[in-house]
Protein backbone atom coordinates (compact mmCIF):
# COMPACT_ATOMS: atom_id res chain seq x y z
CA UNK A 1 0.00 0.00 0.00
CA UNK A 2 1.36 3.39 -0.96
CA UNK A 3 1.96 6.18 1.52
CA UNK A 4 -0.90 8.08 -0.13
CA UNK A 5 -3.28 5.22 0.60
CA UNK A 6 -2.14 4.97 4.20
CA UNK A 7 -2.69 8.70 4.69
CA UNK A 8 -6.17 8.55 3.14
CA UNK A 9 -7.15 5.55 5.27
CA UNK A 10 -5.84 7.17 8.46
CA UNK A 11 -7.55 10.50 7.71
CA UNK A 12 -10.96 9.04 6.86
CA UNK A 13 -10.75 6.09 9.25
CA UNK A 14 -10.43 8.44 12.22
CA UNK A 15 -13.45 10.48 11.05
CA UNK A 16 -15.78 7.75 9.78
CA UNK A 17 -17.94 7.31 12.88
CA UNK A 18 -18.82 11.03 13.04
CA UNK A 19 -18.82 11.82 9.31
CA UNK A 20 -22.58 11.93 8.79
CA UNK A 21 -23.16 13.90 11.99
CA UNK A 22 -20.54 16.45 10.93
CA UNK A 23 -22.27 17.09 7.59
CA UNK A 24 -25.96 16.49 8.35
CA UNK A 25 -27.39 18.79 5.67
CA UNK A 26 -25.70 17.35 2.57
CA UNK A 27 -28.42 14.83 1.65
CA UNK A 28 -30.47 17.09 -0.66
CA UNK A 29 -27.31 18.13 -2.57
CA UNK A 30 -26.50 14.47 -3.24
CA UNK A 31 -30.07 13.82 -4.42
CA UNK A 32 -30.00 16.82 -6.76
CA UNK A 33 -26.59 15.88 -8.20
CA UNK A 34 -27.70 12.30 -8.90
CA UNK A 35 -30.87 13.62 -10.57
CA UNK A 36 -28.80 15.90 -12.82
CA UNK A 37 -26.49 13.01 -13.68
CA UNK A 38 -29.26 11.46 -15.79
CA UNK A 39 -29.05 7.82 -14.77
CA UNK A 40 -31.72 5.52 -16.19
CA UNK A 41 -33.57 2.55 -14.70
CA UNK A 42 -31.46 -0.58 -15.13
CA UNK A 43 -28.13 1.29 -15.26
CA UNK A 44 -25.02 -0.10 -13.55
CA UNK A 45 -23.35 2.62 -11.47
CA UNK A 46 -20.35 2.79 -9.16
CA UNK A 47 -20.05 5.25 -6.28
CA UNK A 48 -16.26 5.63 -6.32
CA UNK A 49 -14.88 6.58 -2.93
CA UNK A 50 -18.36 6.09 -1.48
CA UNK A 51 -17.40 6.87 2.11
CA UNK A 52 -20.42 6.39 4.36
CA UNK A 53 -22.61 5.78 1.31
CA UNK A 54 -24.52 9.05 1.34
CA UNK A 55 -25.11 8.85 -2.43
CA UNK A 56 -26.28 5.23 -2.44
CA UNK A 57 -30.00 5.84 -1.71
CA UNK A 58 -30.25 8.42 -4.52
CA UNK A 59 -28.30 6.18 -6.90
CA UNK A 60 -30.56 3.21 -6.09
CA UNK A 61 -33.66 5.35 -6.63
CA UNK A 62 -32.31 6.47 -10.01
CA UNK A 63 -31.43 3.01 -11.38
CA UNK A 64 -34.35 1.19 -9.75
CA UNK A 65 -34.53 -2.41 -8.62
CA UNK A 66 -33.25 -3.70 -11.98
CA UNK A 67 -30.12 -1.55 -11.79
CA UNK A 68 -26.80 -2.28 -10.12
CA UNK A 69 -25.30 -0.01 -7.46
CA UNK A 70 -21.75 -0.55 -6.22
CA UNK A 71 -19.98 1.48 -3.56
CA UNK A 72 -16.19 1.24 -3.40
CA UNK A 73 -14.01 2.75 -0.72
CA UNK A 74 -10.45 2.29 0.51
CA UNK A 75 -11.30 2.80 4.19
CA UNK A 76 -12.90 -0.09 6.12
CA UNK A 77 -14.29 2.26 8.79
CA UNK A 78 -16.18 4.27 6.17
CA UNK A 79 -17.79 1.11 4.79
CA UNK A 80 -18.66 0.01 8.33
CA UNK A 81 -20.36 3.38 8.90
CA UNK A 82 -22.27 2.94 5.62
CA UNK A 83 -23.52 -0.46 6.78
CA UNK A 84 -24.42 0.89 10.21
CA UNK A 85 -26.47 3.63 8.54
CA UNK A 86 -28.36 0.94 6.60
CA UNK A 87 -26.96 1.99 3.24
CA UNK A 88 -25.53 -1.44 2.48
CA UNK A 89 -29.09 -2.39 1.52
CA UNK A 90 -28.95 0.12 -1.35
CA UNK A 91 -26.00 -1.50 -3.12
CA UNK A 92 -22.98 -3.76 -2.87
CA UNK A 93 -20.15 -2.30 -0.80
CA UNK A 94 -16.58 -3.12 -1.86
CA UNK A 95 -13.36 -2.53 0.03
CA UNK A 96 -11.39 -1.47 -3.03
CA UNK A 97 -8.93 1.06 -4.37
CA UNK A 98 -10.41 3.11 -7.22
CA UNK A 99 -6.94 3.04 -8.79
CA UNK A 100 -7.28 -0.75 -9.26
CA UNK A 101 -10.93 -1.70 -9.41
CA UNK A 102 -11.89 -5.40 -9.32
CA UNK A 103 -14.20 -4.92 -12.31
CA UNK A 104 -14.14 -5.92 -15.96
CA UNK A 105 -13.58 -3.41 -18.77
CA UNK A 106 -16.73 -1.51 -19.79
CA UNK A 107 -18.99 -3.23 -17.26
CA UNK A 108 -20.55 -0.01 -15.90
CA UNK A 109 -22.80 2.66 -17.35
CA UNK A 110 -21.63 5.38 -14.98
CA UNK A 111 -19.40 6.43 -12.08
CA UNK A 112 -20.43 8.91 -9.40
CA UNK A 113 -17.55 10.32 -7.34
CA UNK A 114 -18.22 12.66 -4.42
CA UNK A 115 -15.20 14.46 -3.02
CA UNK A 116 -12.88 11.94 -4.62
CA UNK A 117 -10.71 13.88 -7.02
CA UNK A 118 -8.84 15.85 -4.35
CA UNK A 119 -7.65 12.56 -2.81
CA UNK A 120 -6.40 10.81 -5.95
CA UNK A 121 -2.61 10.30 -5.82
CA UNK A 122 -2.31 10.09 -9.64
CA UNK A 123 -5.42 11.83 -10.99
CA UNK A 124 -4.90 11.12 -14.69
CA UNK A 125 -4.13 7.43 -14.18
CA UNK A 126 -6.91 7.09 -11.61
CA UNK A 127 -9.48 8.74 -13.87
CA UNK A 128 -8.27 6.48 -16.68
CA UNK A 129 -9.04 3.49 -14.45
CA UNK A 130 -12.56 4.81 -13.93
CA UNK A 131 -12.86 5.17 -17.71
CA UNK A 132 -11.70 1.57 -18.15
CA UNK A 133 -14.68 0.16 -16.26
CA UNK A 134 -17.28 2.36 -18.01
CA UNK A 135 -18.70 1.61 -21.45
CA UNK A 136 -18.09 4.14 -24.25
CA UNK A 137 -20.72 6.86 -23.92
CA UNK A 138 -21.13 6.18 -20.20
CA UNK A 139 -21.00 8.97 -17.65
CA UNK A 140 -18.85 10.36 -14.86
CA UNK A 141 -20.03 12.79 -12.17
CA UNK A 142 -17.46 14.57 -10.02
CA UNK A 143 -19.40 16.08 -7.14
CA UNK A 144 -18.95 17.93 -3.88
CA UNK A 145 -21.85 19.23 -1.77
CA UNK A 146 -20.26 22.68 -1.59
CA UNK A 147 -18.29 24.63 -4.18
CA UNK A 148 -14.54 25.14 -4.36
CA UNK A 149 -14.49 28.58 -2.71
CA UNK A 150 -16.80 27.52 0.13
CA UNK A 151 -14.72 24.39 0.72
CA UNK A 152 -11.48 26.37 0.78
CA UNK A 153 -13.01 28.78 3.31
CA UNK A 154 -14.19 25.88 5.46
CA UNK A 155 -10.67 24.42 5.40
CA UNK A 156 -9.00 27.79 6.06
CA UNK A 157 -7.04 27.90 2.82
CA UNK A 158 -6.86 30.04 -0.30
CA UNK A 159 -7.98 28.86 -3.72
CA UNK A 160 -4.97 28.54 -6.01
CA UNK A 161 -4.74 28.40 -9.81
CA UNK A 162 -3.38 24.83 -9.65
CA UNK A 163 -6.54 23.47 -7.95
CA UNK A 164 -7.29 20.37 -10.01
CA UNK A 165 -11.05 21.03 -9.75
CA UNK A 166 -10.72 24.43 -11.45
CA UNK A 167 -12.38 24.25 -14.86
CA UNK A 168 -9.17 25.17 -16.73
CA UNK A 169 -7.37 22.23 -15.06
CA UNK A 170 -10.17 19.69 -14.88
CA UNK A 171 -11.16 19.77 -18.56
CA UNK A 172 -7.68 18.81 -19.84
CA UNK A 173 -7.24 16.30 -17.00
CA UNK A 174 -10.44 14.53 -17.99
CA UNK A 175 -9.59 14.72 -21.69
CA UNK A 176 -6.21 13.11 -21.02
CA UNK A 177 -7.84 10.20 -19.23
CA UNK A 178 -10.58 9.20 -21.66
CA UNK A 179 -13.41 11.57 -20.72
CA UNK A 180 -15.02 14.60 -22.38
CA UNK A 181 -16.40 17.16 -19.92
CA UNK A 182 -19.98 18.09 -20.83
CA UNK A 183 -20.91 20.47 -18.01
CA UNK A 184 -19.28 22.27 -15.12
CA UNK A 185 -20.91 23.99 -12.13
CA UNK A 186 -18.95 25.50 -9.25
CA UNK A 187 -21.34 27.36 -6.98
CA UNK A 188 -21.39 28.00 -3.23
CA UNK A 189 -23.92 25.23 -2.68
CA UNK A 190 -22.34 22.57 -4.92
CA UNK A 191 -19.63 21.47 -7.29
CA UNK A 192 -20.67 19.20 -10.16
CA UNK A 193 -18.69 18.34 -13.27
CA UNK A 194 -20.16 15.84 -15.70
CA UNK A 195 -18.22 13.96 -18.37
CA UNK A 196 -18.83 11.27 -20.98
CA UNK A 197 -16.56 8.29 -21.64
CA UNK A 198 -14.94 8.75 -25.02
CA UNK A 199 -15.55 5.98 -27.55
Amino acid sequence: MSEDHTHVQEFFGARAADWDRKFPDDGPAFTTAVAEFGLRPGDRVLDAGCGTGRALPALRAAVGPAGTVLGADLTPQMLAAARQAGRGAQGTLLLADVARLPLRDGVLDAVFAAGLIAHLPDPEANLRELARVVRPGGGLALFHPIGRAALAARQGRELTPDDRRAEHNLGPLLAGSGWDMTSYADEDARFLALAVRRA
